[in-house]
């Protein structure tokens, strides 16, 4: 299996002290005050939350936000009630096609706050915890990008993606020689795909705190079956 170690900030811990420094909003400021993990952390002693976004579609610089959820985990439990949920007044028009996907309606938004009145919770619930996602171009993107259209400042910060995890179980696993004959395709690495491989149970999609707490499951298992307890924070950071 490859290393997972990160490939984009050698150093999250000195990144975040110089983004504290540099930034100009005190929100962003006292989120990087934060700080992160030391990279040697063992994943049995960190603190994680499970974040989760539904889009108006798929590209950042042109959708946006519509509803957030998340949940604080460790290896051990999953705080369920210490979730959160948000609709979030989008930045861009509801298109009918996006809420097919996920369900949104025009209806759920009505009175939502926008993602400036709920930055500051949203941001104390993230300070200082590892950050878990399921394809990390939606969540660490969207979020870059609407605060830099809110308060001219993008956001940025560590994550562990459990489906580049996925992603490269599926790729170090040796194809069999019937495999190569069919030119099997690779397996899904979809969310619920990827849960189905570990017998976790099937939860309705595109809803974003239901899709939180799935990956926190989907994390929970990866490590139990592929990693352990024991295994530095920096071979899953990215």
């Amino acid at each position: 299996m490859r290393n997972f170690s990160n490939q984009e900030v050698l150093n999250w811990k000195a990144f975040l002290q110089i983004k504290a420094l540099e930034s100009k909003d005190s929100r962003l400021t006292h989120f990087y005050n934060a700080g992160t993990y030391h990279e040697e952390t063992k994943l049995k002693d960190i603190d994680f939350v499970a974040l989760d976004f539904e889009t108006t579609g798929l590209d950042a610089n042109q959708n946006s936000i519509i509803s957030i959820g998340l949940v604080p985990f460790t290896l051990q439990r999953i705080a369920c009630r210490q979730a959160k949920h948000w609709f979030v007044t989008p930045e861009d028009k509801l298109q009918e096609d996006s809420i097919i996907i996920h369900g949104i309606t025009h209806s759920d938004l009505k009175g939502a706050p926008d993602l400036l009145r709920i930055l500051e919770q949203l941001l104390d619930e993230l300070a200082g915890k590892i950050v878990v996602v399921h394809y990390r171009r939606i969540e660490r993107d969207f979020f870059d990008a609407a605060l830099r259209s809110l308060i001219k400042e993008g956001i940025v910060f560590p994550v562990v993606d459990t489906m580049q995890i996925e992603a490269d179980i599926q790729q170090a696993r040796p194809r069999s020689f019937i495999d190569w004959l069919k030119n099997t395709r690779p397996e899904s690495i979809r969310l619920a795909n990827s849960r189905t491989r570990y017998n976790l149970p099937t939860y309705p999609p595109h809803d974003a705190l239901t899709d939180a707490i799935a990956t926190a499951e989907l994390l929970q298992a990866q490590i139990h079956h592929h990693f352990s307890p024991d295994t530095p924070i920096k071979k899953l950071l990215l």
